[in-house]
């Protein structure tokens, strides 16, 4: 689905399906290069980051591992509540690995600052993250986000894996949810 076919639910479109595959395929070509001679897993940030994972894995030119973690703070809301609940943990021991965390979406902050506490915690030799898009405006605590595709505004956004009530992630395009589709 794209932004056109649903234009009545959105109020703008703010990064197109091509320009998403071709900012992956950049950073990917980055994390290549970063990670030589390193082993790598990727953990993936359920559901959300489903989309940004399987296209960005593909687009790396080595062997990597993943995983997939399930965590929420939302709810069915459009705002983050803070509160961190492991929906399905790891499969993977941590332990001197070289962990990347793929993300779709950095907005205040808070679980993303859990999950690196949690990581380092079981013992990852290196923790950075890879996020497709971050909303600096609505950050309530830093993070040191090594690979970024778009910063975006603070506006409520879905496509791409991002969703709201469980519907929009399979729109190819990230845009901006219209207010009367939530109020």
């Amino acid at each position: 689905m794209r932004a056109a076919d649903i234009s009545d639910q959105l109020t703008s479109v703010l990064v197109t399906e091509e320009q998403i595959h071709d900012k992956l395929a950049e950073l990917a070509a980055r994390v290549d290069s970063d990670y030589e001679g390193k082993e790598l897993i990727l953990i993936g940030v359920l559901k959300g980051a489903v989309m940004v994972m399987a296209d960005f894995a593909r687009q790396l030119q080595r062997d990597i591992t993943m995983d997939w973690m399930a965590v929420s703070s939302y709810g069915a809301g459009t705002k983050s509540s803070g509160v961190v609940q492991i929906r399905k943990d790891l499969d993977t021991d941590l332990h001197g690995k070289h962990v990347l965390i793929v993300e779709d979406i950095i907005d205040s902050g808070l679980t993303l600052s859990w999950l690196l506490e949690n990581f380092a915690s079981r013992g990852a030799e290196s923790i950075e993250v890879l996020a497709l898009l971050r909303k600096p405006e609505a950050a309530k605590v830093e993070i040191d986000c090594r690979y970024v595709g778009f910063d975006i505004p603070n506006d409520f956004v879905v496509g791409y894996g991002l969703d709201y009530a469980e519907r929009y992630r399979n729109l190819r395009d990230v845009a901006v949810l219209a207010p009367h589709v939530y109020s």
